[in-house]
């Protein structure tokens, strides 16, 4: 294969990538699988933060003493390498060699290629190096030709999925500099007020780094675009959708109802009946799609039967509670269900595979989670228990799923950093959710 641009201009871009400042950046919570020999794939959602990512490890890197040298960024979507290919990356690592040939000790340099799914031939390149063990490697990529997750998979193996959310809660805190120094416990209470009246703002804000301090107008329209541009390319242009009016439409049903059952069927009956042709298999597909992009998150039913799990509805959430109030309307406001999503989404950067759970006489527990390891989570989530008919809805199904599953941990979640004022069933723990979101469980 032979050089697409030219020696000079690749030079060039190798001496911008080792001399540019790397800016400073707010500091993920993100854990790297400690396997040597991978790849790390960072994937996740568009404007997630994933970039950003890259740059955090190459500066911790730096600032642990490795050379400047050896922390080699290179991004494609610069102009100027459109258009490269295996051959012009490979010269500029070879170049890299030449130049600082203290580094050719194996895994002595570390390559981070962001939007390598530009660079025709890459999979082989980066193979060949891991193979080598010429250098540490972290990918990225996100566009309509290669989704994010595909990077991963196109390694065949040599890669680990490193998932990158929008900001955590704690990492909102950190963002804006108040992040608590101490533990909830050693906060007093007019600490914890402020830390709750930041998850109530964090709820409507949600974690787009791009959303945060923004006014809600102008958050409004910046994500507005994010969607526009994950459904129109990620999902249609990627996978070819003729049929945008059900695509919009399902779009809208699974962002609209956070936390809400859905079925295939009853939604193809949905649009059936507003005259919008389009077959139940393809609206499967469409899901998937939308899951692929990491635009929405879906939990089945928990069960042991998988026919029950396929015929059950499933839930529905956004990838980011900030997407929850482009879609509410004015009598309607989804507050508890951002909670929810919250919830999901920490449960997700911990590790968690989760599942909803029915329980008893058609009783709900939001999330069962299960991790290897650990003991599973029963977690039930709710703005405020002390109502009488949220108390006996919510503590009975989890006390229900509690004695059904006597390895596992009942946690009642809520909003209100206030302890319940009635006594909980043995066995069953109550966290405020700000206390929780920040670890201390």
């Amino acid at each position: 294969m032979k050089l697409t641009l030219t020696p000079e201009l690749l030079r060039l871009k190798l001496h911008d990538a080792l001399t540019q400042p790397l800016p400073p950046l707010t500091e993920r919570d993100i854990r790297l699988p400690n396997i040597p020999g991978k790849a790390m794939a960072i994937i996740g959602v568009r404007r997630g933060g994933k970039t950003s990512f890259l740059r955090q490890q190459a500066q911790a890197a730096i600032a642990s003493g490795r050379p400047r040298a050896s922390q080699l960024l290179l991004s494609f979507e610069d102009e100027h390498l459109i258009g490269a290919n295996a051959a012009d990356l490979a010269w500029m690592i070879d170049e890299h060699g030449r130049q600082y040939p203290a580094l050719l000790a194996p895994r002595a340099r570390t390559l981070y290629l962001d939007e390598i799914h530009l660079v025709a031939g890459w999979q082989t390149f980066v193979r060949r190096l891991l193979d080598q063990q010429a250098a540490n490697v972290f990918v990225s990529g996100s566009s309509a030709k290669l989704l994010s997750r595909e990077v991963a998979t196109s390694l065949r193996g040599r890669g680990m999925e490193v998932l990158v959310h929008p900001f955590s809660f704690r990492e909102s805190l950190r963002h804006r500099g108040a992040e608590p120094s101490e533990g909830w416990r050693e906060l007093s209470p007019a600490q914890r007020t402020t830390l709750d009246a930041a998850l109530a703002s964090y709820l409507a804000v949600g974690g787009f780094p791009e959303a945060q301090g923004t006014e809600t107008r102008d958050r409004h329209a910046l994500l507005s675009s994010y969607v526009d541009v994950m459904v129109l390319r990620d999902v249609a242009e990627r996978h070819l959708v003729t049929n945008l009016v059900a695509l919009r439409w399902l779009q809208r049903a699974l962002l609209a109802a956070p936390g809400g059952a859905f079925t295939v069927n009853r939604f193809h009956h949905t649009l059936k009946s507003h005259g919008v042709p389009v077959a139940k298999e393809t609206l499967q597909a469409y899901v998937a799609y939308f899951e692929d992009a990491f635009l929405v998150r879906t939990l089945s039913m928990h069960s042991t039967s998988e026919r029950q799990r396929l015929v059950n509805p499933r839930k529905s959430y956004p990838i980011d509670t900030g997407l929850i109030s482009l879609y509410e309307r004015a009598a309607t406001t989804h507050r508890g269900r951002a909670l929810e999503t919250t919830v999901l989404l920490e449960l997700e950067r911990r590790g968690y595979t989760t599942s909803w759970l029915r329980v008893g006489e058609d009783w709900e527990v939001d999330f069962l989670a299960e991790r290897p390891g650990d003991p599973p989570l029963l977690v039930q989530v709710c703005l405020d228990a002390e109502a009488d008919t949220t108390w006996e809805r919510e503590v009975r199904a989890l006390r229900t799923a509690a004695d059904s599953m006597p390895d596992a941990r009942p946690l009642l979640l809520t909003l209100n950093s206030t302890p319940p004022t009635r006594r909980l069933p043995s066995r069953l723990e109550w966290h405020a959710t700000a206390a929780w979101l920040l670890g201390e469980e």
